[in-house]
């Protein structure tokens, strides 16, 4: 008789999302990345015939290249892309809480662009019996652009499969305690480690953001004001004023409008003015990427530097923080209540086995 699968132990799984990486820090590797990430119409909202011809024409013969420079400036030796190495990090040592708490979930980790695929992750939970599924983004502030997309794909690989699972997801976390204690520790850690005094007169903490068009905020999408959140309540959670702490938005593209202030102006325009000290810290980032390594770490220090400005400080996102792995298992255990986090014992498998060959020979 076949293996029925209705009686394989039913488990559940928690998958974070993340955006992705390309595979190598090379022209080529980049370009199938960025072909596959700019095509996404939650991402670029243009009329598919006109973006189509300006993405394979313009931006990504031009793109591709100069990008491909700045991820080899970032790559990691034997480990590769920062974003992959951290996540699935974040994603083994979550697994690891969960045991270590007495329970069986399984979690796994899937990019919406890139290695691994949400399809391939979600096919490999099946197989290992998954029969309910939270979707965990490594988004904390909601967007279209990103955890909608997440979303989009997650359910457009269900939408394939005969027998479903139970399914929740986390639509952001950006003003949870458990990630804003953690944001607060990161910070201070970092603080603590370089033996930085508290704050004084003109210094600023900065907190980048990555940027959205604003015509996605006016069109009703509430990222701008959850990042907005985020930063009051972490400037808070620090102790600082208003005026000590700024929140921008960086990683800006094109010609439109987007959300403002932009992170390198504003940074140009402190050093300028005298801002003795800036400590820049990307909290929309769990793990640190070409955006915080590259863009903030190495681009935004030299504007700074170049304008006046003499202490730069970049403080690196969570990675693997096990303060970080804390905060996103109560993230996760608010969302899982209800559910059971374990599996059946090998003797209530083994009687539901002869249960339902006593009921098919009974049907013979």
């Amino acid at each position: 008789m076949n293996q029925n699968p209705h009686l394989r132990a039913p488990k559940t799984a928690v998958l974070l999302l993340n955006l992705g990486t390309p595979s190598a820090p090379t022209p080529t590797a980049v370009r199938a990345y960025l072909n596959e990430f700019l095509s996404d119409p939650r991402v670029v909202e243009i009329p598919r015939f006109i973006w189509r011809f300006i993405l394979r024409v313009i931006i990504l013969p031009i793109r591709s290249k100069t990008s491909a420079k700045k991820y080899a400036s970032i790559w990691l030796p034997q480990l590769g892309s920062p974003l992959m190495h951290y996540s699935r990090l974040q994603a083994k040592e979550l697994g690891e809480k969960f045991a270590n708490d007495g329970h069986t979930v399984l979690v796994d980790l899937a990019m919406r662009y890139g290695k691994p695929s949400t399809q391939e992750i979600l096919e490999g939970l099946k197989e290992r019996g998954m029969e309910r599924l939270l979707l965990l983004p490594l988004y904390p502030q909601y967007s279209a652009t990103t955890t909608a997309s997440s979303f989009d794909e997650v359910f457009r690989v269900l939408s394939t499969w005969r027998n479903q699972p139970e399914l929740r997801l986390v639509k952001h976390y950006h003003d949870n305690q458990a990630y804003i204690a953690a944001l607060r520790d990161q910070v201070r850690s970092a603080w603590d480690k370089d033996g930085i005094p508290d704050f004084a007169k003109g210094d600023r903490f900065v907190m980048s953001f990555h940027g959205l068009p604003k015509r996605n905020l006016m069109q009703g999408d509430p990222y701008h004001c959850e990042c907005l959140k985020t930063g009051r309540l972490l400037g808070e959670a620090l102790g600082l004023q208003p005026g000590q702490y700024l929140v921008t938005f960086q990683s800006r593209f094109g010609k439109a409008e987007w959300l403002k202030p932009y992170t390198a102006p504003t940074i140009e325009k402190l050093a300028k003015e005298g801002c003795p000290r800036l400590d820049i810290f990307c909290p929309g980032f769990p793990a640190d990427c070409l955006e915080t390594l590259e863009e903030i770490g190495m681009e935004a220090k030299e504007i700074f530097l170049e304008h006046g400005g003499k202490d730069y400080r970049y403080i690196p996102c969570f990675n693997s923080s096990p303060k970080w792995i804390e905060s996103l298992s109560n993230i996760a255990y608010q969302h899982l209540q209800g559910w059971p986090l374990g599996t059946d014992s090998e003797a209530e498998l083994a009687k539901r086995k002869e249960r339902a060959e006593l009921a098919e020979r009974a049907n013979t």
